[in-house]
Parts: C-alpha cells; structure tokens; sequence
C-alpha cells in the first residue's frame, strides 16, 4: 500500500510565504512525475505545478515566479515553496504522484488528503 501525507498548510498574510510538503510513504519502486494541484471554494482542481524524477519542473502561469517546486528523491518528497501569496491562492493543495508499487509492479497514480492554504489578512 502506498500513501501521500501533505503537510504545512496554514493561515498566511497576503504577501507572505509558506511551504507545503509531501511524504510517499510504502512499497514504493520507483516514482515518476510528481506535483501539486489545488482546488479553490467551488471550483475545480487544478494543476499547480509539476516535477520529474530527473527535476524538470512545468508551473501554470498564476503562480510563475512566485512558487518553486521541488523533490528529494532520496526522501520521496515534494516540495512547493510559495512567496507572495495572494488571497486567490486560497485552496486545498493536493499532492500526486505517479509511481510503480513494489507489490503489482503496475505504475499507478495516487493522491494526498489535502492541505488547506488560506491567504488572508
């Protein structure tokens, strides 16, 4: 079995920064892509930002120049570093990946419980 848990979420002011983090943990062979998506009050989910295993990194253009996105390999973590928040990057921040479990050897996408990000005065 494998599992995402994010982490770091919070209260920001707008203006500031806050990362967000997500461990895979389990019977992992090898990981893929790995990203961040978010989902606003009544909207959709969204793509964030992207990452391969060999750290190619794609973002959608709200947060360009703003948020980075990065992996530990070794730790089979992500990473997204977030500077100059604003309020409409409010949302649940979900973690994915796209790996191949140890027990199947079949490549799989799996996704995190979410972690609430709120920019606000």
């Amino acid at each position: 079995q494998v599992q995402l848990v994010e982490s770091g979420g919070g209260l920001v002011q707008p203006g500031g920064s806050l990362r967000v983090s997500c461990a895979a943990s389990g019977s992992i062979f090898s990981i893929y892509a790995m990203g961040w998506y978010r989902q606003a009050p009544g909207k959709e989910r969204e793509l964030v930002a992207t990452i391969t295993s060999g750290g190619s990194t794609n973002y959608v253009d709200p947060v360009k120049g703003r948020f980075t996105i990065s992996r530990d390999n070794a730790e089979n973590t992500v990473y997204l570093q977030m500077n100059s928040l604003k309020p409409e990057d409010t949302a649940v921040y979900y973690c994915n990946a796209d790996l191949i479990m140890i027990a199947t050897m079949r490549r799989i996408e799996v996704w995190g419980q979410g972690t609430l990000v709120t920019v606000s005065s």
